[in-house]
């Protein structure tokens, strides 16, 4: 897990929003391989092994998506370098492509299979819920192995940037988002500022 990506991150569990505090055990370059993410509301401590943060809960995905890399940079109106863009479930598949194609974007991938094929090129998180703060991404892919369970689309409008979007492989969309387009496979929806 890359060390820039603990800004962005949140605990899962029920409470208020808070930063956590990184303890670093092992680290190669700017990534960290082994340590701890502490909450400093609740006390809760998320285990980073082989680069891989674990909240807890979350299984890895098949991998399965009928998403193209250049369809969700489309999709995702993603345009220039800097930040991250989340991918939650088989999309993750997506993400050697587009760490290729987005070179200077962050990926944060949430519940990928057991070896993703872009480790090197992004954050590796395990989770059940969306460990991402608010407003900390510039978009998020939630996949249909996914898109129809828990709150992930809600979880996903809260943590995209103001006007900024989230793409869907079904599912139901979250009340009060702005829709861009929507078809019975992908929905696409923009957060309102």
């Amino acid at each position: 897990m890359f060390i820039e990506l603990t800004d962005a991150l949140r605990c899962t569990a029920d409470h208020a929003e808070s930063y956590l505090v990184l303890l670093p055990g092992e680290m190669e370059g700017r990534e960290v391989k082994r340590g701890d993410l502490g909450c400093p509301v609740c006390g809760r401590v998320v285990r980073i092994e082989a680069g891989v943060a674990d909240f807890g809960g979350g299984t890895p995905s098949t991998g399965r998506t009928a998403l193209g890399a250049e369809a969700v940079i489309a999709l995702l109106g993603i345009s220039g370098p800097g930040g991250y863009v989340a991918l939650v479930g088989g999309v993750t598949a997506l993400s050697a492509e587009l760490a290729r194609l987005l070179p200077d974007v962050g990926l944060a991938l949430i519940n990928p299979p057991e070896n993703p094929g872009a480790a090197s090129a992004a954050g590796i998180l395990r989770a059940d819920r969306l460990p991402l703060k608010t407003g900390s991404m510039r978009g998020v892919v939630i996949g249909a192995d996914v898109a129809g369970e828990g709150d992930w689309a809600l979880d996903a409008m809260r943590a995209v940037l103001p006007g900024l979007r989230v793409v869907g492989e079904g599912g139901e969309l979250p009340d009060g988002v702005e829709v861009l387009a929507r078809s019975p496979e992908c929905w696409v929806a923009k957060k309102r500022s």
